[in-house]
């Protein structure tokens, strides 16, 4: 069994982001799955997917800091500045993250950890709304 459908994320501000309850929310598909997984693909290369610590709020705003100092706005190296300073760190720090996450589903469940959720890493200061492809594959 195959299930699959294409999500609007509302726009998030530029750090990193639980998105967990949106995905099951938005793909009722996954209760119908006793045995599979789930892929979520992000349509964009200036923000990315990841998953991690979903309690401590701090862990998300680490995040961004660190990911601010490995690689850092307003290098002199940078020529893809078309759209800004946080332009070419964008798409840096989307290809260092990854587009895509696959959670296992048990039982019409995502089997993640008891800590872990599904984070939207927003580069941008202005990103905008963000499409996730979500593709569901068991039985």
């Amino acid at each position: 069994m195959v299930h699959q459908k294409e999500i609007t994320l509302k726009p998030y501000k530029r750090g990193f982001h639980i998105i967990t309850e949106d995905i099951i929310k938005a793909f009722p598909e996954l209760r119908t799955i006793h045995a599979g997984l789930l892929q979520v693909f992000i349509k964009h290369t200036s923000a990315s997917l990841t998953i991690n610590e979903n309690a401590d709020p701090s862990v998300r705003v680490d995040f961004e800091s660190h990911m601010n100092i490995m690689v850092p706005e307003n290098q002199p190296y940078y020529i893809h500045t078309y759209e800004g300073a946080d332009d070419m760190p964008a798409h840096i720090k989307s290809s260092l993250m990854g587009a895509s996450v696959q959670i296992p589903i048990t039982n019409g469940r995502l089997n993640l950890g008891t800590w872990q959720g599904i984070y939207l890493c927003e580069h941008r200061d202005y990103g905008g709304s963000r499409q996730l492809v979500l593709t569901a594959i068991g039985a």
